[in-house]
């Protein structure tokens, strides 16, 4: 396998060679249609294909999505048999001490010589500047630049490597923030608060100077996924690039900023961002499935265009999981595991469901060894870097296999005690959670499903009473409110038992009135664990059921307890609910769009895609 693409060309070749490559040569549409086909080739089985749309209608460029789509190619663009292989070269730098005998000073040599060879070098020799285009010649709309969803602000692109240096320290950072084009050289940055791009802006603020921006469009594949990775803020990500690669990142310097860039880029866009000037920036069809709602954001203004002769636009679509950003993201998951474990060895392991877009759930796998271990790992989790961004802290013990779904959350509803396991407080939110009251900000739950140990009180045994029949408990739903207009019992292998529900929201009753009522009712009783619903949503798909309660619940205002029992609100929150902030749209293609795919199928080549995507439609 191929460890080091020296760009996104040789990875494209690469990619072509295995089979994991699609050509698309009839001509199509950057607005909605080169989404529409992402779409379907992103929820298709093992991810489907790349895809390279050789023709796109306005643009001289092709562009390249879903490159990242499968574990496959996750791997082959960083090099490595397995994502776990490649956390087990990070976890012997992590483990590495003083060498005791020159045998182990001699295997340190190859570690030492890894390290040498992740340091970036600079260049003089840049592809990425073969074309240069400043003042009156810049005009981002010759770039194909995606609208993604229907709701979108404009067009944006998405898969940018943003370029940035601390005002204060001089240290490099290399994220990756969403640019929604404005004009022809201007561009919103969305950087959030949280992120170091948005750190150093603040440094800039401050000062009141301009701030210095390059953005890398198609670089090779281990330093697009280095750009997401949650690093320390000063640690230079070209480094953890070059580390993956066992081959330095080459790095020129820009035609009219102070700043370096990927010397082997498709494009590059240089300029700066005013500290003092703001544009409103959305709305965007966002990687929770949800529209993320329009904001005030810097502009940054470009003032100069570089690229390749022949570049690859290279872009990515996100919207409601599976989508190619859930692969860099188990990528993120899989490598920062050892990193984990060197401040938490009691943790085996830990996962991020892509149903809870990364931010929403983790759950952690751990070796208690003290009674309130448990709590105390999910403060930690709460203080630690982007997890403390973490809603729901989730735990059980270090012999479940996180690997295997379904007996994960059999694990953890049938130890789970509602009444004590569930720990719930305040702290800081990621900026696209919607369903807190407030931005920023709100409540988070920790959840204890590991089994108790000496020291800690026993769960209560509770009595395993008779489930009702079907004609009863549809009569009990009936008699408490109109508004509940199905039920689905999950068979799980578990001492809670599970109770789905559709609740018809009218705008007036709140969910916390009907939960109140669910637990009082005498026929509802053998159900310990209750979840509503939106009437919209199918209550046996189980993977849509997980999204909406990882990200529809506020814990402190929708997770109503009483006697060891619990109703949780995933419904879509309004006013009468107490929540006075707007509630995003579920994201959806516009079906005009839907159609023409369907109908240019063949000529696309995509018959597979369209007529897969038809049967999971009709599928109960």
């Amino acid at each position: 396998m191929k460890t080091a693409f020296e760009n996104l060309g040789e990875f494209i070749r690469e990619l072509e060679k295995a089979g994991e490559l699609q050509r698309i040569s009839a001509r199509v549409s950057c607005e909605l249609e080169i989404s529409r086909i992402t779409d379907l080739a992103s929820k298709a089985p093992g991810g489907g294909k790349a895809l390279l749309f050789e023709q796109v209608e306005g643009s001289n460029f092709a562009v390249l999505t879903n490159a990242f789509g499968s574990e496959r190619r996750m791997c082959m663009a960083l090099g490595t048999a397995s994502l776990d292989e490649l956390a087990r070269r990070v976890e012997r730098f992590v483990r590495i001490g003083p060498p005791k005998s020159i045998r182990e000073f001699a295997e340190l040599v190859p570690m030492g010589m890894d390290i040498l060879r992740a340091l970036p070098r600079k260049t003089s020799t840049a592809p990425c500047q073969e074309v240069v285009l400043r003042g009156e010649q810049i005009d981002l709309s010759k770039l194909p630049v995606l609208k993604c969803w229907p709701g979108d602000g404009g067009p944006f692109v998405t898969l940018p490597v943003v370029f940035t240096r601390s005002l204060e320290t001089g240290r490099r950072n290399a994220g990756m923030y969403r640019l929604q084009v404005y004009d022809r050289n201007t561009t919103g940055m969305h950087w959030h608060i949280h992120k170091d791009g948005s750190h150093y802006f603040q440094e800039y603020r401050k000062a009141g100077r301009r701030m210095p921006v390059a953005v890398a469009i198609g670089t090779d594949p281990a330093t697009t996924w280095a750009a997401t990775a949650p690093l320390p803020r000063g640690i230079d990500e070209m480094m953890l690039a070059g580390f993956i690669r066992k081959k330095p990142v080459k790095m020129t310097r820009c035609v009219s900023i102070d700043l370096e860039v990927p010397a082997e880029a498709e494009f590059v866009l240089e300029g700066y961002v005013d500290p003092d000037e703001l544009r409103l920036e959305g709305p965007f069809g966002d990687h929770t499935g949800y529209y993320s709602l329009v904001g005030q954001y810097p502009v940054f203004h470009l003032t100069a265009l570089t690229h390749r002769r022949n570049p690859v636009y290279a872009a990515t679509l996100v919207g409601r999981p599976p989508m190619e950003d859930c692969l860099l993201a188990k990528a993120t998951e899989r490598i920062f595991l050892p990193l984990l474990r060197a401040v938490h060895p009691e943790v085996r392991d830990f996962w991020m469901p892509w149903e809870g877009v990364f931010h929403n759930i983790v759950v952690m796998a751990v070796d208690k060894e003290y009674p309130g271990h448990a709590r105390r790992l999910m403060s930690a989790i709460w203080s630690q870097g982007q997890m403390s961004f973490t809603k729901a802290a989730t735990l059980v013990d270090g012999d479940i296999d996180l690997k295997d779904p379904v007996k994960v959350f059999e694990a953890i509803i049938d130890q789970v005690d509602p009444e004590s396991d569930l720990f719930i407080t305040e702290g800081v939110l990621d900026v696209l959670d919607h369903s807190a009251p407030e931005p920023l900000f709100g409540s988070k739950i920790g959840i204890d499903a590991t089994r108790r140990i000496g020291g800690e009180k026993d769960r209560p045994v509770r009595e395993a009473l008779p489930a009702p029949s079907g004609e009863v408990l549809g009569k009990s739903l009936a008699e408490i409110s109109g508004l509940l207009c199905a039920f689905h019992l999950p068979a799980l292998k578990s001492r809670n038992r599970l109770l789905l529900l559709n609740f018809a929201k009218d705008g007036k009753t709140p969910g916390r009135k009907v939960a109140r009522e669910l637990l009082d009712k005498p026929a509802i009783a053998p159900f310990s664990i209750l979840v509503l619903l939106d009437s919209s949503i199918e209550l046996r798909d189980y993977s849509l059921v997980l999204w909406k309660v990882f990200n529809n619940v506020d814990p402190a205002r929708d997770i109503v307890k009483q006697e060891g029992r619990i109703v949780i609100d995933a419904t879509a929150k309004g006013p009468e609910d107490g929540h006075d902030r707007p509630w995003p749209d579920d994201i959806e293609m516009d079906p005009e769009i839907v159609r023409r795919v369907e109908r240019r199928a063949k000529e696309l080549g995509i018959e597979d895609l369209v007529a897969w995507d038809l049967r999971k439609a009709k599928a109960p």
